[in-house]
């Protein structure tokens, strides 16, 4: 009886262990197809950075319990021959995947929006309606002033869909909040950030990149140009590592300076915003 016993557990744990490599492999497999050279990586030593990857259709978020929204939400953005759009959703989602009950209504005259980090419209455009759904849930949402949500922030997403992914054929972006630990306001659940990333890569033999920092103080109608930063730059403001499987040679040109070339950013820094 006991020798039976033992057969089957070891038999039960065999199991387990095969589904449970399986189930890391398709994992691992699903986060390579969305995320460039790696999801990242944090590098402080402490426990702000402490992150589990949600997945979601057209999306990932590295989502953090401890600060109640995530940390990067990444994605690609491919050029679609014959978009279509499919109508806003009405009603933004609780994610049961939250360790906290983060809800919309916790924005309500709080004096911030609810801030996408995937986008609606792109989500919608490129990746279908399940996609757009899920970038309706409460963890792909952060707290942001109006005029940077309604105006800056939609001016960038607007130009990333509909000049550089035309321009392109493909960008990857990821996209996140910055904070400052001396201010630890909160909306609800969710910790109220100082500002906002967002890094375009255009990847290739020689990949090209451009990165935004916008704070939350905006008025709004500032040049996109104004804002453009390092990779650099946000690593050391986020403690974040993008792209950790980039080769050291390409990382270095990639992520330490600006280059706008071939970009024609020019022509879309000042332009207004779609519903402006």
């Amino acid at each position: 009886m006991l020798g039976q016993l033992a057969r089957s557990s070891r038999i039960g744990l065999v199991f387990v262990i095969v589904i449970s490599g399986l189930w890391y492999w398709q994992e691992g497999d699903v986060r390579d197809r969305l995320s460039w050279m790696g999801v990242p990586e944090w590098h402080w030593n402490d426990w702000r950075g402490w992150n589990r990857v949600l997945r979601n259709d057209g999306f990932l978020v590295g989502w953090s319990d401890v600060r109640g929204e995530p940390l990067w939400v990444g994605y690609a953005l491919n050029r679609v021959i014959d978009p279509h759009s499919y109508s806003r959703p009405d009603r933004f989602e609780s994610d049961w995947r939250s360790l906290w009950p983060i809800s919309a209504d916790d924005y309500t005259r709080s004096g911030y929006d609810r801030g996408h980090l995937a986008p609606n419209y792109a989500m919608s455009v490129v990746h279908g309606r399940d996609a757009q759904m899920a970038s309706f849930l409460m963890t792909n949402i952060t707290p942001q002033r109006p005029k940077l949500n309604r105006q800056l922030w939609q001016r960038l997403e607007e130009a990333v869909i509909d000049d550089f992914v035309p321009r392109f054929g493909s960008v990857w972006v990821v996209a996140g909040p910055v904070f400052d630990d001396q201010l630890l306001h909160r909306v609800g659940f969710t910790q109220i950030p100082v500002g906002f990333y967002k890094i375009l890569i255009v990847p290739g033999q020689t990949p090209r990149a451009l990165a935004f920092f916008m704070p939350q103080d905006v008025n709004g109608k500032e040049p996109l140009a104004r804002f453009l930063v390092t990779i650099d730059e946000i690593e050391a403001r986020t403690g974040l590592d993008f792209f950790p499987r980039l080769a050291d040679p390409v990382e270095r040109r990639l992520e330490g300076r600006v280059e706008t070339n071939g970009w024609g950013l020019e022509a879309i820094s000042t332009r207004p915003g779609r519903y402006q």
